[in-house]
Parts: C-alpha cells; sequence; structure tokens
C-alpha cells in the first residue's frame, strides 16, 4: 500500500471532509438523546449520511487548489 505523495494535506480535500461529516453524523445518530434526535425525521438520517457521502465522491472528481498531477 502506497498514500499519496500529499497526504498531510488530505484534511484540505473535500471527500475528506465530507467524509468526516458523514462520520460525525452517524455517531451524531448513535449518541443523541432520543429528544434531540425526534427532530429530525428518521427515514432522512439514512439519506443525510448518504449525501454526504455521494458529496465525498464527487469531491474526489474535482480537481482542488494545489492538486498535483
Amino acid at each position: 500500500m502506497t498514500f499519496v505523495p500529499d497526504i498531510r494535506q488530505a484534511w484540505k480535500w473535500l471527500s475528506m471532509r465530507f467524509m468526516a461529516l458523514a462520520l460525525a453524523a452517524e455517531v451524531a445518530w448513535q449518541t443523541m438523546p432520543p429528544e434531540a434526535l425526534a427532530v429530525i425525521p428518521a427515514e432522512w438520517r439514512g439519506k443525510i449520511t448518504l449525501g454526504l457521502v455521494l458529496a465525498a465522491m464527487v469531491g474526489r472528481l474535482i480537481k482542488q487548489k494545489g492538486a498535483t498531477e
């Protein structure tokens, strides 16, 4: 396994940011009290996470500033 050359800059990538948000959303769904979860409909929770993962996929395809060739 070989890492990308600019791995230290990975936190700047859109894909990494969206995946971090997806992870945070999933952790939030598991740790939120039921009263707080009631604010977000149950069928939306999975869609929110899926949307973040899809955004990460799109973010991975976009050439970002400072990308190496």
